[in-house]
């Protein structure tokens, strides 16, 4: 993934940019974390995990001011559990969260952790971000080695307004045609394939080319807002 880095805020939080929308729009942040407690209700009821599993969490923000942000540290129980591994410098989940451990991890590189080191491997809204369809094959894998079990969402293309810029249907056109007219709308960042790609249920399924995986939806409206891909890591087709 190729993220910016993060910038302080006036008050010495930590800001980042794939935060943006929540600060400018608190009720984007407000329907973010609403959708995102009804995932993590899918988590808990999907992997029923103990007080013993062993949990990654990949791809943690540096944010520390928006609500939904790392949301999964905050409504997990088993605080001690949890490696939270992210690019950016989210060192301050540490202070945070007793026992918890950060990992400082490089984009598009081997993960820091052997073969089926996690009982449970948690991505939320990461896979996105990841780059080419091949680049987020190679993430999917990577998350899929390190852990028996997986657990990792996306927001579902198909949903009419795009999350990261707010924008009604625009990311419906095709890709070169979206990415042109973000730039022309002032939404450089978002234009990269680097730092946004969107899955749909098809396209999500695609990347887990060695393995079975179930898809399940979150809905936002009576909508499919988001996707959820879930399985054993070690069932492969």
């Amino acid at each position: 993934m190729t993220r910016q880095s993060p910038s302080p805020s006036a008050d010495g939080l930590q800001e980042s940019r794939f935060h943006d929308l929540g600060r400018r729009l608190p009720i984007a942040a407000q329907l973010s974390l609403k959708v995102r407690r009804r995932m993590f209700d899918r988590f808990v009821e999907l992997m029923a995990p103990t007080a013993e599993s062993t949990i990654l969490d990949l791809g943690v923000t540096a944010e520390s001011a928006s609500p939904e942000a790392n949301y999964f540290e905050q409504l997990y129980p088993y605080k001690n559990r949890i490696v939270a591994a992210g690019v950016e410098d989210a060192s301050h989940l540490e202070r945070s969260y007793q026992g918890l451990v950060f990992t400082r991890i490089r984009p598009h590189e081997r993960l820091p952790f052997a073969d089926g080191e996690f009982d449970i491997v948690f991505s939320n809204a990461v896979v996105e971000h990841a780059g080419s369809r091949p680049q987020q094959r190679a993430f999917v894998d990577e998350a899929l080695r390190v852990a028996r079990r997986f657990f990792i969402t996306t927001p579902n293309r198909w949903f009419p307004i795009e999350m990261h810029t707010a924008l009604p249907l625009v990311h419906y056109l095709p890709a070169a045609l979206n990415r042109r007219l973000l730039s022309a709308l002032g939404h450089q960042f978002w234009a990269s394939e680097d730092r946004l790609n969107l899955l749909d249920a098809r396209s999500l399924r695609g990347l887990f080319v060695e393995h079975d995986v179930a898809i399940d939806v979150v809905r936002l409206g009576g909508l499919a807002s988001n996707l959820i891909a879930y399985g054993h890591a070690g069932t492969s087709r």
